[in-house]
């Protein structure tokens, strides 16, 4: 007697798993991964299993899945597509159960010898039916019901790897079996594209959630202009109905040799299916796709076994809806459905702001996951995701978890849509996006905790103030210990707490203190730019010392002045006024003055009165006495702009010693070469 419970249960599961077909077949908008709904499908066969009295004839489990399109004629396939058994033991064990299961099947005894198989990619798109008579295509179908498919010639005819004629010795009858599939570099492309679409306003256009959607609904439109828009691929695998031998169909003797031959006709084969000896041959063969399987062209989600004689397939025949003579065996599922507990602002080294959607842990990819990227505001909004909703969560390999697609059908009433805050969640500074950016940036640089390393390294670099032994291992361990939260504390570090620090001597320690008392004596312009203001680099930095002379002046500048300065356009001086307008940004420039940094300030210097305005310079070679940075410091104060490369723009070029094709460039296009005591010369204004 079968409880009420378990009658309830199938039922659901039976209701679900046809109404999930029906999205996935027919409608191509599925709702749950393919991983989920494997899961279903296996609870009803556990429980038909446990009680064969509930098997009903229109059981989901009776039948190869999928249903016809109205919109197209029906096929009745000469000989049907079957699936094959998936092996839920993912991990190598999974390989030698098959290779137990089919010996035992055959009746082979230890010791006798290995059986051999074709290894080859279980590929991610729509399987597909191609019937030649006479070597000319004159159909093509979906599997269907496994058992009567859809005519989807039209379709197929304009995929360019698809061949529309077969050589001379190809069979009078010939189906080719295989899978549509996208590449994911066209899939990508093919997104943009859709994209593009989207941001000018284009109608029911919509980007797709994986490849094998895009690929299953470009074969399933009725219009065949709109399947010639989207990359489709394909490979064949397997075949139908053939002429046999005595009809002048070839006369194979294993898989492998079919396959071998498909491919001579024309019919692209994976390169990489290949034979496998025994189980020891198929375990190396899923772990070695396994390690390429994010490196791959195209999407997998497993591998398929094949008893490679023909003959003992004959002998082993099938069981139910399933040959027992080949076998799926999968890998950690790559997508899954769970839910956004919360959308978290993350704040990286750079104050760049991405959101977060904290999930509830679900296994995908091999690991547990509990976060996703959403990347910004923009791609959030896009993908609308919200706290509560179900969605589904893509990791492949060590890619960062993403979230592909929202479920909307199960999205609880009044959910709010995401936005980003105004402000950073770290340090509370404003939070702005720049014409033309994609990204929120957090504006407190000196003063936010998350940026904290990365404004200490850029402030400490050679091009910067140039404290020397100041490099990322010793930031690490001062921020990482709370020694030092901004940067005024560097200057307030003694002996006795640098010597505390793993593998710090007193040596060490002391060269450190020296550096960084030595960096008191600086320039304006490399203040400016250690100070890691977003967009000033050091010819700009340069600039505002010239256009303003003291630093104060560049502090209270409104944007209209900034944008005075050569060079600063709308982007750039809004940034500094930003930066320069946040109270804690100007605190730790008043404290690093009280520590006791100082450089020269005076009058703005007019640009016109430089020896060297307006002129080109380019170094090169080794100079006896200035080194190159040395040497372009002279130059952009007085005036030059130093450039990499040699045109006929260029006014001189500084060479020393070894000087190589800059040289020849400027002797060829008759530029004046100076050495270094030309160079002292062109400084002073000869």
């Amino acid at each position: 007697m079968v409880s009420a419970k378990v009658q309830e249960r199938v039922d659901a599961l039976r209701e679900l798993l046809h109404h999930h077909a029906h999205r996935y077949y027919v409608l191509d908008a599925p709702e749950i991964p393919d991983a989920e709904y494997d899961k279903l499908f296996r609870e009803l066969q556990a429980l038909e299993a446990e009680h064969p009295g509930l098997l009903t004839p229109d059981s989901p489990t009776q039948r190869v899945g999928g249903a016809v399109l109205d919109g197209f004629a029906k096929v009745r396939h000469q000989v049907p597509m079957l699936s094959i058994r998936t092996e839920t033991d993912i991990e190598a064990s999974g390989a030698r159960n098959f290779d137990a299961r089919v010996r035992r099947e055959l009746g082979y005894k230890d010791g006798e010898p290995p059986l051999e198989y074709v290894a080859e990619l279980k590929f991610d798109g729509l399987a597909i039916n191609l019937r030649y008579e006479q070597g000319v295509l004159v159909q093509a179908a979906t599997r269907g019901d496994g058992a009567i498919g859809e005519d989807v010639t039209q379709n197929i005819r304009t995929i360019g790897q698809i061949p529309l004629r077969l050589p001379k010795d190809a069979p009078p009858v010939l189906e080719v079996r295989g899978e549509v599939y996208i590449r994911r570099d066209d899939f990508e492309r093919l997104n943009e594209l859709q994209r593009e679409k989207i941001a000018k306003g284009a109608k029911n256009e919509k980007t797709f959630v994986n490849p094998r959607n895009a690929a299953a609904g470009a074969v399933r439109q009725l219009d065949p202009g709109i399947a010639r828009q989207r990359p489709l691929s394909f490979f064949a695998y397997g075949w139908g109905e053939v002429s046999p031998p005595e009809a002048g169909g070839p006369a194979f003797s294993t898989q492998y040799e079919a396959l071998l031959t498909l491919q001579s006709w024309g019919f692209p084969v994976s390169t990489r299916t290949q034979v496998a000896t025994g189980a020891d041959d198929l375990v190396a063969f899923h772990r070695a796709v396994g390690g390429e399987r994010d490196s791959l062209p195209f999407d997998i989600d497993g591998v398929v076994y094949k008893v490679n004689s023909l003959a003992l397939q004959q002998r082993l025949g099938f069981v139910s809806r399933e040959p027992r003579w080949a076998v799926a065996h999968k890998y950690p599922a790559q997508e899954q459905v769970t839910t956004v507990q919360a959308i978290d602002v993350y704040v990286g080294r750079t104050g760049k702001l991405t959101p977060v959607a904290r999930l509830e842990p679900v296994f995908v990819g091999g690991v547990t996951v509990t976060n996703a990227t959403l990347h910004n505001e923009d791609e959030a909004r896009r993908k609308d995701v919200r706290v509560g909703d179900t969605v589904i969560v893509r990791r492949a390999g060590d890619v960062i978890p993403e979230v592909v697609a929202v479920v909307p059908e199960k999205r609880a009433p009044g959910a709010a849509p995401f936005t980003m805050p105004a402000t950073c969640p770290v340090c509370g500074s404003a939070a702005v996006r720049e014409e033309g950016e994609a990204d929120h940036r957090c504006t407190g640089g000196l003063f936010c905790g998350a940026q904290r390393k990365q404004a200490i390294l850029h402030f400490a670099q050679r091009r910067a103030l140039d404290i020397e032994g100041l490099g990322e291992k010793l930031v690490d361990q001062l921020v990482d210990g709370n020694v030092i939260k901004t940067l005024p504390d560097l200057y307030r570090l003694g002996l006795v707490g640098l010597t505390a620090l793993e593998r710090m001597g007193d040596k060490s320690a002391q060269n450190v203190l020296a550096a960084l008392e030595k960096s008191k004596q600086t320039t304006l312009p490399r203040f400016l730019f250690g100070l890691g203001i977003r967009h000033v680099g050091e010819s700009t930095a340069r600039d505002l010392a010239r256009h303003f002379g003291r630093l104060d002046d560049i502090m209270a500048a409104s944007v209209e002045h900034l944008l005075e300065v050569p060079d600063v356009g709308p982007v750039v001086a809004e940034s500094i006024h930003t930066f320069f307008q946040q109270a804690h940004n100007r605190e730790v420039v008043e404290q690093l003055r009280a520590c006791g940094l100082g450089w020269e300030e005076g009058e703005p210097v007019a640009r016109a009165s430089k020896p060297l305005s307006g002129k080109t310079v380019v170094l090169t070679g080794t100079l006896p006495t200035l080194t190159r940075d040395e040497a372009k410091d002279l130059l952009e104060t007085a005036g030059a702009k130093v450039a990499g490369s040699v045109s006929k723009k260029t006014d001189y070029v500084i060479a020393g010693t070894e000087a190589g094709s800059k040289l020849d460039k400027a002797r060829e296009l008759g530029v004046t070469v100076l050495d270094e005591e030309g160079l002292q010369r062109l400084l002073r204004g000869g």
